[in-house]
């Protein structure tokens, strides 16, 4: 049975994770799986010395580094462990019952690589360990958010710092087969089931831009989604934003990737300001 895992390293924001990630067991009634990955570059596994032979004092500095690594990688992985035992609980308390975890020495992106076919929905923050000091001014994306959304073929939920259960959805939509794709599995997944569901166009307001969008109205509309529609003129970051503000939407539904103004929006730096400024949740659909 494919999980929602849920991306967790101890900073700030795994807690809103965590709550998210509940949230979103739930609703999919799927498996949760918590996953802890510490990197080599900040623990590196130990090296072996054992050919150093004839090095002297150096011999002797390297084995102190080795094992000066070797003792923050244990102490990091015991942590990790308690954090991974603390982000059950709190999973238990909100309603997901037997929680999962794993960890692993090694890159965020291989890893998931390495469970992509259990992945039903990937859960991480906007910003984790490396982007403290970015969390009050919004100026900072973790690369490994980044690599993970060039490279993971599976839906990403991005959030912010802070759990508020979704109630409005917003769609960002430009008649593209990846925006219609966007579409359908939002008609089919229960996991925005009964939310109030805004489907909005950046653009002018052309006969076949109105055409796609009625499109999409009646697709969600069958699935038993409120639906409200809209085209909005200007720049699609702008817009977005702006709509976003005026009707408390709470969270944001795009295609990842395909060839439209969304997915120039989503690869380019327009994306990388709309998820740091984003109070709200950034649903990834591939």
């Amino acid at each position: 049975m494919s999980n929602v895992i849920a991306c967790i390293d101890g900073s700030r924001i795994t807690l809103a994770v965590c709550d998210y990630a509940a949230w979103a067991s739930r609703r999919l009634d799927a498996p949760l799986d918590f996953l802890h990955v510490l990197g080599r570059s900040e623990y590196p596994v130990p090296a072996d010395l054992s050919g150093n032979l004839g090095l002297g004092s150096r011999e002797h500095l390297l084995q102190e580094l080795a094992t000066l690594d070797e003792q923050r990688s244990r102490v990091a992985l015991e942590q990790g462990r308690l954090m991974l035992d603390a982000a059950k609980a709190r999973a238990v308390a909100d309603g997901v019952p037997n929680p999962t975890s794993r960890q692993r020495h090694g890159e965020l992106v291989d890893t998931l690589l390495e469970f992509q076919d259990e992945i039903r929905l990937l859960v991480m923050g906007r910003q984790g360990e490396q982007g403290e000091q970015g969390d009050s001014a919004g100026e900072h994306i973790g690369s490994h958010l980044e690599n993970v959304v060039r490279t993971l073929h599976r839906p990403i939920l991005v959030i912010p710092a802070d759990y508020t259960e979704p109630q409005r959805i917003l769609i960002a939509f430009d008649g593209s087969a990846t925006t219609r794709k966007a579409v359908d599995m939002v008609a089919r997944s229960p996991l925005l089931r009964g939310l109030h569901c805004h489907v909005v166009m950046v653009g002018e307001d052309k006969a076949d831009s109105r055409e796609s969008l009625d499109w999409a109205r009646a697709h969600l509309e069958a699935a038993g989604f409120d639906v409200t529609a809209e085209i909005l003129p200007g720049e699609v970051e702008a817009a977005l934003c702006a709509y976003r503000d005026l009707h408390a939407i709470d969270l944001i539904v795009m295609g990842a990737y395909g060839h439209s103004r969304i997915r120039e929006f989503l690869i380019g730096s327009t994306t990388t300001k709309l998820i740091c400024q984003s109070k709200v949740p950034l649903l990834l659909l591939r």
